[in-house]
């Protein structure tokens, strides 16, 4: 993977370094101009016209949505497009059936977006059971197999923690589901961006995740489903077939779930980072930040007054590196690393509340996140200016 030549699509870079794409990945030249290609000269809306903007604009849109099932590996899935991850969790969450004493297994190391929707079905008389990682973060499929029986109807599950970059065992836990007639939703919205995700293959029922953390644009996700039977989370124009006064039929495909106009430029773009992320090859995405992420490790380790989380191996983790300071508040870190050195990282709790409280960690950790644009000078780079706030703090 030519990174010199990737970083060329990325002007922004010319300014900082930007350690920060497990919130929202930088999009490249390509992206960009997909996007303003349909404002400037086919914007029309989707599956409304039948004019030759409307035309042009529906067989793009369609084929981004395509293209999406073809990059993870389950074409005979329906691709649906929602805002983000956390739009696509919720509506699984809201579009099943739920009974009382239905119960949910979801893990302790959630993003808050794979927590909260289970939360809150407590109030329908949904029960909950979490899941606790071991003392690295890790996942063991035992807890699983203890969690999961005949009463589960859900187990919700992130295929890489956006915290430790650990990545979990899902066709494994898919498994133990099928073993018990349990659907299985997993949160690819760390794994998909970084590493080859088939969701066929992992044997899941749902793979939601965001274009925002592949290159695409804010705005723009993906709920896959196996089956298309969710109740839709809103109705109106745009997702039906018929409508009389008496009530309504829906759309056959993906249209049933995307009600009203939707982000069409995004789609676009999205489909359009998909392109570009299946010419480098994912092998070859992953590969490079293993190597970013163990030189990280490595240099932290030997460091004094610094703590690494999540297991040290990078062959279990993708590119994702939470750490702190001793002595340090990780705000202040991520100041010190901006103002001295133009360092972008991000601080805090990273939205995973319980897990912080469970590792003890109340106000969070420092998180370094690699992708296709970051290099080992970079790494470099952020070692040297770490080593310096340890000398002074």
């Amino acid at each position: 993977m030519n990174v010199e030549s990737i970083r060329e699509d990325f002007p922004i870079l010319k300014h900082f370094t930007y350690m920060d794409s497990a919130s929202t990945s930088l999009s490249p030249e390509p992206v960009l101009r997909a996007m303003q290609e349909y404002e400037r000269h086919y914007r029309a809306n989707v599956g409304r016209g039948v004019h030759r903007l409307s035309e042009v604009a529906s067989r793009r849109y369609w084929d981004a949505h395509q293209k999406v099932a073809r990059f993870i590996g389950s074409p005979d899935g329906e691709v649906v497009f929602t805002k983000n991850t956390t739009e696509a969790i919720n509506m699984v969450a809201g579009g099943l059936q739920w009974q009382r004493g239905d119960r949910v297994v979801t893990t302790l190391i959630e993003h808050h977006s794979n927590f909260l929707p289970w939360l809150r079905l407590r109030e329908r008389g949904v029960d909950l059971t979490i899941v606790k990682p071991d003392e690295d973060g890790s996942l063991d499929l035992s807890a699983f197999e203890s969690a999961i029986d005949d009463t589960t109807r859900l187990v919700a599950v992130s295929q890489a923690s956006n915290v430790l970059g650990t990545v979990n065992p899902v066709k494994e836990v898919a498994g133990i589901c099928q073993d018990h007639d349990a659907l299985l939703l997993v949160d690819g919205a760390q794994s998909v961006p970084h590493i080859p995700v088939d969701a066929k293959d992992i044997g899941c029922d749902f793979l939601c995740f965001s274009g925002h953390k592949m290159l695409g644009p804010t705005g723009t996700g993906v709920l896959w489903m196996k089956e298309p039977d969710l109740e839709p989370f809103m109705v109106g124009g745009g997702m039906i077939d018929t409508v009389t006064t008496e009530g309504y039929t829906l759309a056959d495909d993906y249209r049933r779930f995307e009600a009203g106009t939707p982000n069409i430029g995004g789609g676009i773009g999205l489909g359009r980072a998909v392109d570009y992320l299946q010419h480098l090859t994912l092998d070859e995405v992953r590969k490079h930040e293993e190597r970013l992420t163990a030189r990280l490790i490595k240099g932290l380790l030997d460091l004094e007054k610094v703590n690494v989380y999540g297991p040290v191996g990078q062959e279990r983790r993708i590119g994702v590196v939470s750490f702190n300071i001793e002595g340090v508040h990780p705000h202040d870190v991520a100041h010190l690393l901006d103002e001295a050195s133009a360092i972008m990282v991000r601080s805090g709790n990273h939205c995973c509340q319980p897990l912080m409280t469970h590792m003890g960690l109340q106000s969070g950790t420092v998180r370094a996140s690699f992708y296709i644009y970051n290099t080992t000078d970079e790494v470099d780079r952020l070692i040297a200016t770490i080593e310096e706030i340890t000398r002074v703090a």
